[in-house]
């Protein structure tokens, strides 16, 4: 039932739930320990490309799979399970870096993609349950509520998780290799509990042309194909999803990359924690603030300065000589992050046919991996040819401006009339 109170604090809880996944292992000691631990004796320029192919491999798989899982979940009552699967895949493969040895930097990569395979996937099938959660009139709302909880609840494990790490004595551990082992296994423990809620009090739309699994999976790949072909008639559409690819690469580049990229300029482990931890606690305000801004200057126009902000943030990033250049830059980031990601998730309900949210949001999250595929692997390259990350950071800054660009070129009024002629066509 759409703006259920119970329903939509359930659903939003799920950010909660994956975001301790985003900022204690993504954003924070994954790269960390990568670089100290499992890829020990390599130069920094060879742990930013190792880090960024561990980034892409993942990626890679879920942007694959996204359109097709998604067109599944359409043609069946899938979602909650489909989401539950991947989210226990995610937390499995989390908890199980535990194990692995000082070197067994392939291991470390392979467990990783496995784990934002997990990451990503879940994603998609939470991203499709909106439509269903939220009217349009609450949906920019509530999925701002999403990554405001997001992080708030991943900035206050992360702030545990830190203590553990820099006073491994208070929690017994014998040092903060241990600590950060541990907390791993904290993460995948937490992503499971907190997505309960999600799973009970989420009810998931059953309609008529509902079909069994198995001919859910075939009409899936169908669909899939004719997907791809209904980008002729909804170019609005296809015009943004491009803009959103080129956006969202440099925004999920840096979220992922910032640890690594002051790791080569020599910046202390410590101080980079502290930056994430400002970035969690700056984003949390401020993603619910955003959607305030967003509807009083329009959501189009309040991504535009986002991702202007965003190529400001990338420019300066390349000149920074100094930990508190990096706090700095944190700050900015969080002022941003959860509104350009907030507003680009409600700005395309807009523009998709509800009937079909899970369909088209695969290819949404197909995007946005598929971008995360290319940014680390570009900051990776650039930074492994030119021998200077600066260069890797600087790089971004082209993804900023081509995706302002088609954005500028989205009508939403057409994309509506779109909509409204692709359903009657294909009804």
């Amino acid at each position: 039932m759409q703006d259920s109170k119970r329903s939509i604090v359930a659903w939003a809880f799920y950010d909660w739930a994956n975001s301790a996944f985003a900022t204690t292992v993504m954003a924070g000691f994954f790269p960390v320990f990568f670089t100290a631990y499992w890829a020990v004796g390599s130069s920094s320029q060879e742990g930013t490309f190792y880090l960024g192919l561990a980034n892409s491999l993942g990626s890679l798989v879920v942007a694959l799979l996204a359109p097709i899982l998604g067109a599944i979940a359409d043609w069946g009552t899938y979602k909650k399970r489909l989401l539950a699967f991947f989210a226990l895949i995610g937390s499995v493969m989390t908890a199980s870096l535990y194990i692995l040895q000082m070197g067994a930097w392939p291991l470390a990569v392979l467990f990783y993609s496995i784990a934002v395979v997990g990451f990503s996937g879940a994603n998609t099938f939470y991203d499709a349950l909106l439509p269903f959660v939220a009217s349009e009139k609450k949906v920019d709302f509530v999925s701002s509520l999403g990554f405001s909880l997001g992080y708030i609840g991943g900035g206050l494990l992360f702030l545990v998780n830190v203590l553990m790490y820099l006073n491994p004595s208070w929690f017994g551990f014998a040092d903060g290799g241990e600590a950060i082992k541990a907390c791993f296994v904290i993460v995948g423990i937490w992503w499971i509990v907190f997505t309960l809620p999600l799973l009970f009090f989420v009810k998931e739309e059953v309609t008529a042309d509902n079909l069994p699994f198995k001919q859910a999976v075939k009409k899936g790949l169908s669909i899939t194909r004719q997907t791809v072909r209904s980008f002729r008639q909804l170019k609005t559409l296809a015009i943004f999803l491009i803009a959103y690819w080129l956006y969202i690469d440099g925004v999920d580049t840096i979220i992922r990359m910032a640890v690594n990229y002051g790791t080569s300029l020599n910046f202390p482990s410590e101080s980079l924690i502290v930056a994430l931890l400002i970035t969690q606690f700056v984003a949390f305000p401020s993603a619910l603030a955003y959607s305030v801004f967003g509807r009083k200057v329009g959501i189009r126009k309040a991504l535009e300065i986002a991702i202007g902000a965003y190529a400001v943030i990338a420019i300066l990033g390349y000149f920074m000589t100094k930990p508190l250049h990096f706090y700095l830059l944190a700050v900015c980031i969080g002022l941003f992050q959860g509104g350009i990601q907030a507003l680009s998730r409600s700005y395309y309900t807009r523009l998709i046919p509800k009937q079909r949210s899970a369909q088209f949001f695969g290819f949404f999250n197909m995007l946005g991996k598929f971008a995360a595929i290319i940014g680390p692997l570009l900051m990776g390259v650039v930074t492994l040819v030119t021998g200077n990350s600066r260069y890797g950071i600087f790089s971004l800054v082209l993804l900023f401006i081509g995706g302002y660009i088609l954005l500028k070129r989205v009508d939403e009024e057409q994309g509506k009339k779109e909509v409204e002629a692709f359903l009657k066509e294909t009804n």
